[in-house]
């Protein structure tokens, strides 16, 4: 069988993560392609790291707004690869890959990772979307919530699958202490705790929110720093919260990395301050690394956190509880050794790739008609 992920790339962010991961833990003889609009060649990142792990990759030339010649172009290299099922990931991808499926006369899936609303111009191409979405074959929900706004949108239910975000749990494992050195390190004078979050510096991300509970968390105890992984538009307006708050020093904008995971370890909590999520990448990853974690209530992140288990839910938008919550696990360190150790098992056996992989080439099979067959080596990496 031969998969096709259509994406739209500027960066290598959590649907790049899972796609990725996915093609990875599918089974050898299960080869899978990667098309990704050029995004003004920002989509060279997430190619380059595909190209890495033995995939094959393609940098389309055309784009919106030419609709109908970008959906050529993907349906000619569908034929070209001889394509048996076409993946897209984003309202772009669900748009131009439908039709360019349908030139192809191979079934379409979109997956569905969640919507944000935070602009104007989002929020017009998610109604589109929404649109889209009715002549999918399937749409792979990340969350159980996230399902129920596409079933919302009136997708039938027969074609809405939930498949959930998964990870692997291995780098996590291996322990540098280096990265301690690095995290001790952003800070002028080193705290005994840290509170880490990480994600795109954007409305929805809710981080003003963190900013806020952490200057709250800051008048009770000198010992805590604070640290947030991730770039975006919002940088300037945070750092000028985190000024106006005293926080200089506190609270660290460490810009984006690709190895957050790294890092992770040598936290002591993660915190999500999201206002919307699909089923977010991040709280995953701080489980793996046994890390306690408060998180607001939204989208799929219920599903994940189990509340007084492995962290703690809170309202979105409710800094007062948020900041509770964060001194409640930090003055307790067996509360958080346990919360962190329960959140690992969690992840070992509900969220890994391997699962995911199970149910994504069941429903392959099922709308191609095809089987695995006996283990074929992956190709080689091709890049366009």
């Amino acid at each position: 069988m031969h998969v096709v992920q259509l994406m739209a790339s500027p960066f290598f962010g959590g649907p790049e993560r899972q796609a990725l991961g996915l093609a990875r833990s599918l089974p050898p003889d299960c080869r899978t392609t990667f098309l990704s609009f050029a995004e003004r060649g920002l989509s060279r990142a997430f190619l380059d790291k595909a190209g890495e792990h033995g995939f094959a990759t393609i940098s389309l030339r055309e784009n919106a707004p030419h609709l109908f010649r970008a959906a050529a172009e993907v349906a000619g290299h569908l034929r070209r690869l001889r394509a048996d099922v076409l993946c897209c990931n984003g309202y772009k991808p669900d748009a131009i890959g439908y039709l360019a499926a349908r030139r192809a006369g191979i079934p379409v899936v979109s997956v569905a990772h969640g919507w944000t609303g935070v602009t104007w111009k989002v929020r017009v191409n998610e109604l589109l979307d929404r649109v889209v979405l009715h002549g999918m074959d399937c749409t792979v929900c990340v969350s159980a919530a996230q399902a129920v706004r596409v079933r919302r949108a009136l997708v039938p239910a027969r074609r809405v699958a939930v498949i959930r975000n998964g990870i692997f749990t291995e780098p996590f494992d291996n322990i540098d202490p280096h990265y301690r050195q690095l995290v001790r390190g952003y800070f002028p004078r080193e705290p005994a705790l840290v509170v880490g979050a990480a994600g795109r510096l954007s409305p929805e991300k809710g981080f003003d929110q963190f900013i806020a509970a952490a200057a709250l968390v800051c008048k009770e105890r000198a010992d805590v720093g604070f640290v947030l992984f991730g770039d975006g538009p919002l940088r300037g307006k945070l750092e000028a919260q985190i000024a106006a708050r005293g926080l200089q020093g506190r609270f660290i904008l460490a810009g984006f990395r690709n190895d957050v995971e790294r890092f992770l370890p040598h936290l002591n909590l993660a915190v999500l301050s999201s206002h919307t999520e699909g089923l977010p990448v991040a709280v995953l990853e701080a489980m793996a690394a046994r890390l306690p974690v408060v998180a607001t209530a939204v989208g799929g992140t219920p599903e994940v956190v189990e509340d007084g288990v492995t962290g703690f839910l809170v309202p979105p938008g409710d800094v007062g509880t948020l900041a509770r919550r964060i001194a409640e696990v930090l003055a307790d360190d067996g509360k958080r050794a346990r919360m962190g150790q329960r959140g690992r098992q969690r992840v070992e056996d509900h969220f890994t790739f391997a699962a995911q992989a199970r149910q994504y080439l069941a429903l392959f099979e099922r709308l191609t008609g095809k089987r695995s067959a006996p283990a074929k080596p992956q190709a080689a990496a091709v890049s366009v």
